[in-house]
Order: structure tokens, then sequence, then C-alpha cells
């Protein structure tokens, strides 16, 4: 995965040191000042470098890996703020002193070092449950009131060595008693072997109505380099039976029909394989997972990519009445309900309804993190959603 963004890495670790030396000694400066400036950089674009052409997995070095990436982004970041917003004073002729505009940059990009490093520490530990309600105009009565937990992007290679976390998550999901758990994707980063030391502690979950999972983009295995398109082949399917080991109901472009009350009502959960935008992988059928399905029915689809409701869903004859999504994490990064993600999505986080009011999406921030633990404000979790009728 490191050598997908390799190059980005390098320009933003480099970037800084060249303002910095460029504003300050003009190439001219002491040598072991310099040197100072440039090193920190320098020494992680080796070990980013070192590490892109080491693809073979273990769990120690996927910790490496994440370690890295977390010291990179430590040093990149605020680096690259302090950069930027010190180009008004880089043509400046005098050298060495900082005006008073210096100084207010350096205290700011101090402060938001000091926050990554709250993300990076301690972020990814601070769970929060939300609680939604959710109007359905079709519900049948026997589910008014029926309580969904969602989880979604456990990535649980990330947390090697951190059991806790996910004793704690099962036990918080468990204590809230739902009717049925939906797991919306994303279990592991690049590999199925990630998933054997929490493979026990997640067969935990309990719902009346059970466990259900879908694919999220991660788990098709796409950000490795595996010998054969075999080898790949073959840890999907080793991820998907581990799941089931797990007693978690994976639907693979399917339903799962609820049935309740003596009049024999039923809540459909559609779940669909990933679907996402090019790179992504597209392998949802919903005619196949339709299939002896009435479009009258009550339906709560399950997709990963929440990209599907705008692109596909409300595009159907008679449109899902409730999409749940993750895939986002609001890109671990919320402040003051403002997330980067929404460069890349119109929907990102929270709950969505259609201009008809007829369909709702809502996309959960997620529990885990890519490749390395960092949340800071789009913090882990998990979301309880009642169902109510209109």
């Amino acid at each position: 995965m490191i050598t997908r963004i390799l190059i980005i890495l390098v320009l933003i670790l480099l970037l800084p040191a060249w303002v910095v030396d460029f504003r300050f000694f003009r190439g001219k400066g002491l040598a072991w000042k310099r040197l100072c400036v440039w090193l920190p950089g320098l020494l992680l674009i080796a070990a980013l470098a070192a590490t892109s052409f080491n693809e073979s997995y273990s769990a120690a070095a996927d910790q490496w890996k994440g370690m890295l990436m977390a010291a990179t982004l430590l040093v990149a970041v605020p680096g690259m703020v302090f950069a930027l917003l010190l180009l008004p004073m880089l043509f400046l002729r005098k050298k060495g002193r900082m005006t008073l505009w210096e100084k207010a940059v350096l205290a700011f990009t101090l402060a938001i070092a000091g926050l990554m490093l709250y993300g990076f520490t301690m972020g990814w530990r601070r769970s929060e449950v939300k609680h939604v309600t959710i109007t359905m105009q079709n519900l049948p009565t026997a589910f008014d009131g029926y309580r969904i937990v969602q989880i979604s992007d456990l990535h649980v290679g990330t947390l090697h060595g951190h059991p806790e976390v996910f004793e704690s998550l099962v036990g918080q999901v468990n204590t809230l008693k739902p009717d049925i758990v939906c797991f919306t994707g994303d279990l592991v980063n690049y590999n199925p072997a990630e998933l054997e030391e929490f493979q026990e502690i997640l067969s935990g979950l309990r719902a009346p109505d059970g466990v259900l999972s879908i694919m999220g983009n991660h788990d098709y295995m796409c950000y490795f380099r595996w010998p054969s398109a075999q080898d790949s082949l073959q840890a999907i399917a080793r991820l998907q039976d581990m799941q089931r080991a797990m007693g978690w109901h994976l639907l693979l472009n399917e339903s799962h029909v609820v049935r309740r009350g003596t009049n024999g009502d039923s809540l459909v959960f559609v779940g669909l394989e990933n679907d996402g935008p090019p790179r992504f992988p597209a392998e949802a059928d919903m005619p196949r997972a339709m299939r002896g399905i009435g479009h009258d029915a009550c339906r709560v689809l399950l997709q990963h990519d929440p990209s599907y409701w705008r692109r596909e869903a409300l595009r159907q004859d008679v449109p899902p009445q409730l999409q749940l999504s993750g895939h986002t994490h609001a890109m671990q990064l919320s402040l003051f309900g403002w997330s980067p993600a929404s460069w890349m999505y119109d929907e990102w986080g929270g709950t969505y309804t259609s201009p008809d009011k007829k369909s709702t999406l809502y996309v959960n921030h997620g529990y885990g993190s890519v490749m390395m633990p960092f949340r800071l404000g789009a913090w882990p979790e998990v979301t309880v959603i009642e169902l109510k009728r209109n």
C-alpha cells in the first residue's frame, strides 16, 4: 500500500525542509543546522522506500508499517502546514530572525502536531455509540422499534496486539441488545491472516437475528502483491470462510429475510458485494440479490461504498428504504463537523435522505483505522439504528 503513495509522501516530506532551508539559511547556514532540517524527512523517505519493496506479510511487519506511517504523517502534516503558511515570508531578504507571523505559524503548527499526537495515541481508543432513528414508510408493524447495531471497517490488522479493543467492541455491542448486528465491510487491510488473533473474540457478537456481514473493498485482497491471481482468490475465499466460522452470515449478492409476529411480517436485508467507482472493486449484482424478493418488500440494503446509493440504489424502480454503508472513515479526521472526506464523497458520514423522502442512507465512520491507528474527531463508531413506522 505504501508503494502507491510513495511519491506523494516524498514530496510532502521534502517540501517543508526546502522551505525552511531557503527561508532561514538560503543554502548557506551552518551545516549541522541544515542537516537537522533535512535529516528527519530523508530518514523517513529511506525507511518508506525500503518498506515499499517488502510485500511479505507478517503481523510484526504490518505493525512496523503502521508505526512508520504514523511517524511520517506526524512529521509531514505539521511540516506542510508550516511550509504553506510560511510562503508569504519566503522571499524576505533577511534570514535567521523569525517575524511575529512566523512565530504565530510555529505555534499553530505545534498545536496541530499535538492534536495529531493525541489521535495516534488515544483517539483510536475513544469509541462512541451513536443512536439514530430511521422512519420507514412501509415498515411492518412487528418491526416498529426494531434495533439494528451497525459496525463497519474494523481493519483488524492495524490493531495487531490489541485484543482488548475488540473485546471492548463485542461487550459494547452485546450490551446494546440489538435485534440484529450488521457489519458493512472491510474486515482486514489486505491479508486474511490478520483476522486469526481476533477471530474467537469477534465470534462473541450476539443478536437474536444473528450477525450479517458483507465484503468491503479491502476484503478483496487488492492492496497486496500476491504471487498470482489464484493466490488472491484463495485469500478472498479464506477470509469468507473465516467469517462463516465466526457464526456471521456473509451475504454475497444475497438477501436474508427476518420474520416476526403472528402475521408473518418480514424485513429483508439485501447484502451486496462492494461496488465503488473505478479503482475500487465493483462486484454488486442487485438482480441476483433480489431474486425471489418482491420490490414492494421493506428492504435494508447493505453496501460498503456509500456512493452506490446515489449512483445505483436511487435509480432503482423502487429504491431501498434504507442503505447502510461505511468505507469513508470520515478519513479518520473530523473537526467542527467538517472532514476532508467531503472532498471525495457527497455522503461521507451520518444520515442522508433522498429528495422524495422515500430512501435513507446512513454512513458509519467505521471502528478501525487503515494501516495505522489514528482517529481525531471521527471517533470509532458503533451505531444503534432504531426503525420506526411512518
